[in-house]
């Protein structure tokens, strides 16, 4: 965004809309995906932080947690970043208001209704082990109260941060521009670049990367708790990776970042997420999985974390580009269902637990199994209830 003089005051005039990005919409779809899998881990793994849970009785459960740890290094924060791309966009051609509305109406109305509606249909179990353990110590344990003390958004902690880090470029942006009203100027949106104007990436790329390790490496330093509650945020650890990726999208849509990126970019990422990983797997068995918050160890994992992290990042980016830049029916419907899919998918998966409940088999077999039913069903859910008149709006 630029400064220019003006000689009057003129209303802000929004540079053409860019072309539709296909490949975002096809990797928003693999991410969601990404999504159901990760909870459908947790569901038969050794991490107990979803609604519905079975401990693994095997080895193979550790398979499952190790899935779960390497997708929190990176998945959110891509979600992060894409949100954050069409961000300006929506500003400019909604106005400040018009653009409050819409994000309160579809992100707020649906944190909303998954917290009024989706989560007491989650949660029934887990209440009636509360009731159950109060009633042993002759107390009594109301809804009303299981509800207050155990509340958190679930899943829907993204959009719940992704509205405040939406509200808050509003807020910065009408800052800048009121500034520039004192000063007798007008701010204008940036003409974006050509798509084969050339870029310069690779030194920010190196320099954002360590930057963000080294903010990462003294957040978690000072503020170590692993969740936060009532927020529900699950991890508030990797608010500095949201933060800035979100950031980077932003910055991106004016730059046209993600079209003028070139495909060595790709491989960078590709080397440095398989690096990366190496390194932070590595680093796990010589200096053990749990380091002290300020120690060398934990800049050691939280500097081969977050190179993992941007290097899969602009491997998948530039892949999607590549190879998955179009629209199909199929893949139109995915993506349209797609954050219907996010908001209604722990029904489904709470559901299926349920129902397999009585299935011996090892953790990773009843992951394969659920994997196989939950993705398609939540897509037949979602595509089910956005048929609901109004529903469309909001999801």
């Amino acid at each position: 965004m630029t400064q220019q003089p003006a000689p009057a005051l003129s209303p802000e005039a929004a540079p053409p809309p860019p072309r539709r990005l296909h490949y975002v919409d096809n990797l928003r779809v693999a991410m969601t995906v990404l999504v159901v899998l990760h909870h459908v881990a947790l569901t038969y793994g050794n991490i107990p932080v979803w609604f519905y849970t079975e401990p693994a009785q095997d080895p193979t459960g550790g398979l499952l947690d190790l899935l779960v740890v390497v997708d929190q290094t990176y998945f959110m924060g891509l979600f992060f970043l894409l949100a954050g791309y069409f961000v300006p966009g929506a500003r400019d051609r909604r106005g400040r208001r018009g653009f409050v509305r819409e994000r309160l109406v579809r992100l707020g109305v649906p944190l909303l209704l998954f917290a009024l509606l989706v989560r007491p249909l989650l949660t029934t179990g887990t209440y009636r082990m509360f009731a159950e353990g109060a009633a042993a110590e002759g107390a009594e344990m109301p809804y009303w109260l299981f509800y207050v003390i155990t509340f958190d958004p679930g899943p829907m902690w993204f959009v719940e941060v992704l509205l405040v880090l939406s509200l808050t470029y509003v807020m910065v942006r009408g800052f800048r521009e009121r500034r520039a009203e004192r000063r007798g100027t007008a701010v204008l949106p940036a003409s974006r670049p050509e798509d084969t104007a050339p870029l310069r990436w690779l030194g920010p790329v190196v320099a954002f990367t360590v930057a963000l390790a080294l903010v990462s490496f003294v957040w978690r330093w000072v503020n170590p708790a692993p969740y936060w509650p009532f927020v529900g945020l699950p991890s508030p650890d990797y608010l500095p990776q949201y933060a800035a990726l979100f950031t980077v999208g932003v910055l991106a849509y004016r730059r046209n970042w993600f079209t003028r990126l070139p495909g060595r970019a790709g491989g960078y990422g590709g080397a440095t997420a398989v690096l990366g990983l190496a390194a932070f797997l590595g680093g796990g068995l010589v200096l053990g999985p749990e380091n002290a918050p300020g120690t060398a160890p934990a800049l050691f994992h939280m500097v081969a974390e977050t190179f993992f992290a941007v290097g899969v990042t602009l491997a998948l980016m530039v892949s999607f580009r590549r190879f998955l830049d179009r629209r199909t029916r199929p893949s139109a419907f995915l993506a349209d269902n797609a954050f219907a899919v996010y908001f209604l998918h722990p029904l489904v998966l709470v559901g299926l637990g349920t129902a397999l409940s009585g299935w011996e088999a090892p953790a990773a077999v009843k992951f394969l199994g659920m994997a196989a039913l939950a993705v398609p069903a939540c897509w037949a859910l979602a595509a089910a209830v956005r048929a609901i008149p109004g529903a469309r709006r909001i999801l």
